[in-house]
């Protein structure tokens, strides 16, 4: 339980970065927490299955944590050009899943 808790951190890191308010940033904290203590292990049976999901994970946290030190350098990132590049990423990999 307590890897879940550690491993969600990195929704943390996403919630500071795709929104500004804090009600919503804690609402995905404990979101993520619940799926991670409930769910681990079908999603890591599904990710194990999908190799390409962890590459677009990683490809998330890349852009977010971009955005946060663009921002730390007063540089504004529009949200939803992030939204689009992520939007993009999973329509652009949908017709290779449905290949498969």
């Amino acid at each position: 339980m307590l890897l879940d808790i550690i491993f969600s951190l990195d929704s943390v890191i996403t919630a500071v970065g795709l929104s500004d308010h804090l009600f919503i940033m804690m609402a995905a904290v404990v979101i993520a927490v619940g799926v991670m203590m409930f769910a681990a292990r079908p999603i890591g049976e599904f990710v194990d299955r999908h190799p390409s999901v962890k590459m677009l994970a990683l490809s998330f946290l890349i852009l977010v944590g971009f955005t946060l030190i663009l921002e730390s350098f007063d540089v504004h990132v529009p949200k939803g050009l992030s939204y689009f590049a992520m939007f993009f990423s999973i329509a652009g990999r949908e017709p290779e899943s449905v290949a498969q």
